[in-house]
């Protein structure tokens, strides 16, 4: 099990920590990280491991092992050094490529909170991110990027909170995603909260946000795509609207 200091504090840029396991491919497990690791649609963090002596092990990914949602595996750069069983480390992450992902992260929750429909897929990035919902009905991109832009503006908290699996299924609704469920067994859930006392939004998520909502930026939505009868995909960019 790997401590995730990313659950509690997304703005925890590095951390010690002690090497505890080489995996068969070479991936490096830590007994804790700052390194978010790819799941429900964000991208696993990217940066370095600094060594006692100075040198640095490059991180090229930050996947789970497979089968298991608790240890987190460091995938080092082609021709990176190996480090030693039980040797101590400084995790480094690139944050400004965090930072731009979890601005783009959190602008993914507010288009759920102006298109309050079920997702069917979603797909967070640097520079351009993406929202399916399950949806017949055209929708108006400036329309939408003019709500977004006033739940950016009004500058609302972010927080997160845990709740079990109970008071999950006695809220069902907070759950958005039409195919994909919260993970379970784990005994407690993780929400991501919007707003005083979370009036804006709540919903499960394990991923990584901005403190308020005006750390997003402007926003817009660049495209609106039909992908079938009963889905249409939105398309996130950072900067102004600008006219066609």
């Amino acid at each position: 099990m790997t401590r995730k200091h990313f659950a509690d504090d997304a703005y925890a840029a590095t951390c010690d920590a002690t090497v505890v396991g080489i995996n068969e491919l070479g991936g490096i497990i830590l007994d804790q990280t700052v390194f978010y690791a790819m799941s429900g649609g964000q991208p696993g963090d990217t940066g370095f491991l600094e060594c006692a002596d100075g040198s640095k092990i490059e991180v090229a990914a930050t996947v789970y092992e497979k089968d298991s949602k608790e240890t987190i595996v460091h995938v080092s750069a082609e021709g990176s050094a190996v480090p030693e069983m039980g040797e101590k480390l400084v995790a480094h992450i690139d944050w400004d490529r965090r930072y731009n992902l979890m601005r783009m992260h959190t602008a993914c929750h507010l288009l759920s909170v102006v298109c309050p429909l079920p997702i069917t897929g979603a797909s967070v990035s640097e520079t351009d991110s993406r929202i399916d919902f399950d949806m017949t009905e055209a929708a108006d991109k400036t329309e939408i990027t003019d709500k977004l832009m006033d739940l950016v503006s009004a500058n609302h908290p972010i927080f997160t909170r845990w709740i079990n699996e109970e008071e999950l299924d006695a809220n069902p609704n907070l759950v958005k995603s039409k195919n994909v469920k919260p993970p379970r067994g784990v005994g407690k859930i993780r929400l991501v909260c919007i707003g005083e006392d979370a009036y804006i939004d709540s919903q499960p998520c394990g991923g990584t946000h901005v403190s308020e909502t005006a750390e997003v930026g402007e926003i817009h939505i660049g495209k609106i795509e039909k992908k079938g009868r009963e889905n249409r995909r939105m398309r996130i960019r950072f900067g102004p609207l600008l006219s066609s």
